[in-house]
């Protein structure tokens, strides 16, 4: 009997252990992907303003609360005396680049990626680059290439900012925007008057009637004060509701009276409900409007770059460095970081955006708020010198990790498992070389 029945019981056992075996490797792994531990955590939307931990799985935001167990997760991240904010957006840039030409539209813009995730920034909004005539190019040239998410304002003007500039009322077309926005919605986010020097409030006024077709808002870059345009005009009468005024610390357009003091115009504005947002720039940041103005407690709703070839080279540098400005200028560190996430996202109206609530798309930028001797520059080269300074450590995209400065998410070389070539490159034959 034993000799007969012993190769089926064994043969049995082995069958079962295999079911186990196969049932254990089929069982999703609960695991978070990643975690980031012991950093103090600053959520403007949820009012997070403490030391936490966030857990990342999928793609999304998984948890966020102290001590989360690191035996739950497959790979943690110290994150101890550093702050963990959600993505940084920057609601004014310029990426429109490929072109060719020596224009806003192309050498003068820059490809994204380059420039984002360096400074903490997961979602960038070109603002106002392409018009609705050039924009699909834009589109199919960077927007729909970049790793960084990018949105974008339309130019009221057919071709943006180009070598042609944004003067022409014949190509201000509000109902051709308003199409290109509607075929676009899920990277439009409103309109852009810019840089308009002629007679008259087309540029404004189209704008605006684009914005009420698509209900969208515009952002506003209002030039030089000319004639009948007036600060007054534009923030108490033209500009809605959730309108962005952008180089809010500008000194071109009596933001400031002669006086020293804010013009009433602006806190006017404000209570209509129009957004005022930094929009560094080459030349809309002058510290003798910026300092007399946040000293009269007007701080912007928004901070951003106008990032491009200039600023970039110049005082902007980058949004970490525009950031840093306005802690120097006295903005509380929650602040600044609202600013650039949860009131941005509400200002280009995408809410899904700028909060580490759970589900949400796992946007993480990890900042080391530098302490020392730092000298900031604004649009003219004038320095002013402050203690402290944001620099991105670690920033973290649908949950990848996309710009890791001190290798804080890495593991250390001896630990890490190499992965051998399986093929050696092919070396590139004379014709196929670049002259």
């Amino acid at each position: 009997m034993r000799a007969t029945y012993t190769p089926f019981f064994l043969r049995a056992i082995a069958a079962v252990s295999l079911l186990a075996v196969f049932a254990t490797a089929q069982q999703p792994d609960d695991r978070w992907d990643l975690l980031l531990r012991g950093g103090h955590v600053i959520d403007a939307r949820n009012g997070i303003d403490r030391i936490a931990d966030v857990a990342i799985k999928d793609g999304k935001i998984a948890r966020v609360a102290p001590d989360l167990p690191v035996a739950q997760a497959k790979r943690a991240v110290d994150a101890r005396g550093l702050y963990v904010t959600p993505g940084i957006i920057d609601i004014h840039a310029h990426v429109y680049a490929g072109t060719g030409l020596r224009a806003y539209t192309g050498d003068l813009s820059v490809y994204p990626d380059g420039f984002t995730y360096r400074s903490g920034v997961t979602t960038v909004v070109d603002a106002g680059s392409a018009g609705w005539r050039n924009f699909a190019d834009f589109r199919q040239r960077v927007i729909d290439r970049a790793h960084t998410r990018v949105l974008a304002f339309v130019n009221i003007v057919a071709d943006g900012m180009s070598v042609s500039g944004e003067n022409d009322p014949k190509g201000m077309q509000p109902k051709e925007a308003a199409r290109v926005a509607k075929e676009n919605a899920d990277v439009v986010v409103g309109f852009k008057s810019a840089h308009y020097a002629g007679p008259g409030w087309y540029s404004i006024d189209n704008a605006v009637e684009a914005g009420r077709l698509a209900n969208l808002p515009v952002m506003v870059d209002f030039g030089f004060l000319a004639g009948e345009r007036t600060l007054k005009e534009l923030l108490e009468t033209k500009l809605r509701a959730g309108d962005i005024y952008t180089h809010c610390y500008s000194p071109f357009r009596m933001e400031l009276l002669p006086d020293g003091t804010v013009n009433p115009a602006m806190r006017n504005g404000r209570k209509r409900g129009v957004l005022f947002d930094v929009g560094h720039g080459g030349g809309s940041f002058f510290w003798n409007v910026a300092v007399p103005a946040t000293k009269q407690n007007f701080w912007p709703d928004t901070i951003s770059t106008d990032l491009h070839v200039g600023s970039m080279n110049s005082g902007m540098k980058d949004l970490a460095n525009v950031m840093s400005k306005m802690l120097v200028l006295g903005m509380p560190l929650k602040d600044v970081i609202a600013a650039t996430t949860w009131r941005a996202a509400q200002a280009i109206k995408h809410p899904e955006l700028g909060h580490l609530s759970e589900g949400a798309t796992a946007d993480v930028t990890v900042f080391r708020l530098e302490r020392g001797r730092f000298g900031f520059l604004d649009s003219a080269g004038a320095r002013m010198d402050g203690n402290e300074r944001l620099r991105a450590e670690l920033t973290i995209q649908g949950g990848a990790v996309r710009w890791d400065l001190n290798g804080i998410a890495a593991d250390d070389w001896t630990k890490f498992k190499y992965t051998p070539r399986v093929e050696p490159r092919k070396p590139v034959l004379p014709s196929q070389s670049y002259p």
